[in-house]
């Protein structure tokens, strides 16, 4: 299995919690599955290694990152950013359903336009699935009662995904990638 001290880089985590959120949105069953599983969750806890890593950032300037060039991307195409930073809590179901085909729509389109994203297995989701032996433990997560070694049958929860095509623009000289959307002004 994997190492639970690893840290995902930022554009797996943003994409996984882009993935996550609509997943818990549109389905109820995963969506319980989640919410009993993050008990379970021990507290976050910094490495010694991340601890260093976080030194050493403080003394330099913020790289240009390609997630964060993606997430303003989804931000100008779908309204993502404000889309999670509004309180849906206050928003019928309809509404939030309605919003949520608008994002969906600008954030494909988006994602479309930069990366091109396939499944991990190509099997339906529910059905039966083989893994074979010395499989690649950054694409399948195996899950319940995993004991011994493979191959392994069990039912696929979750197809994944793997991005076979991501291309971002050259930013522009003096462009800061932290500022995912400027504030507007209309004068």
């Amino acid at each position: 299995m994997s190492d639970p001290d690893a840290s995902l880089p930022f554009g797996t985590r943003l994409w996984f919690a882009f993935a996550c959120f609509f997943r818990v949105l549109f389905d109820g069953s995963f969506a319980a599955r989640a919410w009993g599983v993050r008990a379970a969750l021990p507290p976050a806890r910094a490495t010694e290694k991340e601890k260093e890593k976080e030194k050493e950032k403080k003394g330099a300037p913020a790289p240009v990152d390609a997630a964060l060039q993606l997430l303003a991307l989804l931000q100008r195409e779908g309204r993502f950013v404000d889309f999670l930073e509004e309180d849906v809590t206050t928003f019928s179901d309809a509404d939030v359903g309605a919003a949520a085909r608008v994002v969906h729509e600008g954030c494909r389109k988006a994602l479309r336009a930069h990366a091109t994203i396939t499944p991990v297995l190509i099997e339906e989701e529910g059905k039966r699935v083989t893994i074979a032996a010395g499989f690649d433990p950054n694409e399948v997560k195996l899950s319940g009662n995993v004991a011994g070694s493979g191959p392994y049958a069990g039912v696929l929860r979750h197809r994944g995904w793997r991005a076979t095509r991501f291309d971002m623009p050259v930013p522009l000289a003096g462009h800061d990638a932290r500022v995912i959307a400027p504030a507007e002004v209309e004068l």
